[in-house]
């Protein structure tokens, strides 16, 4: 096996990954009111059992707040989409994959300023910012693999023309 097709094996293993993290992090957002029930019987907090009866209140009485946590659901969903391009073809599409970086450090001043604001304990937005900082881990190996990748798919420099004008313009006076 080539280095090329080694190199693209391995993104394409990595990218894999997080793409099957993403649809599992985005499906488990739509049945949250039965998960946080579960939840609450394992861990038992006052925090989860507080976020627990929050929820089964917005389920009977305003089941369309819900409805914002299946648009975050279909959006980790979208987004795994995506990263099927550096998948195909990775060189050409690394932007996806930066993209995925910016939005994993996104998430570290969207739970510090949002979490305050919503009254989120700050031990619960830690979680929520270790989700940016393991889905960096990922992206950030992927990138660098691809930066490789595409220096393996640069051509090499011409070799220098006869008559001793290696390294001019190749305009004469």
């Amino acid at each position: 096996m080539s280095e090329r097709s080694a190199l693209v094996r391995r993104i394409r293993i990595w990218l894999v990954v997080f793409i099957v993290c993403l649809v599992l992090s985005g499906a488990t957002a739509f049945p949250l009111v039965s998960e946080v029930r579960v939840l609450d019987g394992l861990v038992g907090s006052e925090w989860i059992h507080r976020v627990r009866a929050g929820l089964e209140e917005a389920d009977s009485s305003y089941p369309f707040l819900l409805y914002g946590t299946d648009w975050l659901a279909f959006a980790h969903l979208v987004i795994a989409v995506a990263f099927y391009g550096p998948y195909r073809d990775p060189v050409r599409n690394i932007w996806v994959v930066e993209f995925g970086m910016i939005a994993c450090a996104g998430i570290i001043p969207l739970a510090l300023i949002c979490g305050p604001v919503r009254g989120i304990p700050f031990g619960w937005s830690l979680i929520d910012m270790s989700f940016g900082v393991f889905g960096v881990i990922p992206l950030l190996v992927v990138h660098r693999m691809i930066k490789r990748l595409g220096a393996l798919d640069v051509p090499l420099a011409a070799p220098a023309l006869a008559g001793g004008q290696a390294g001019g313009s190749g305009v004469t006076s």
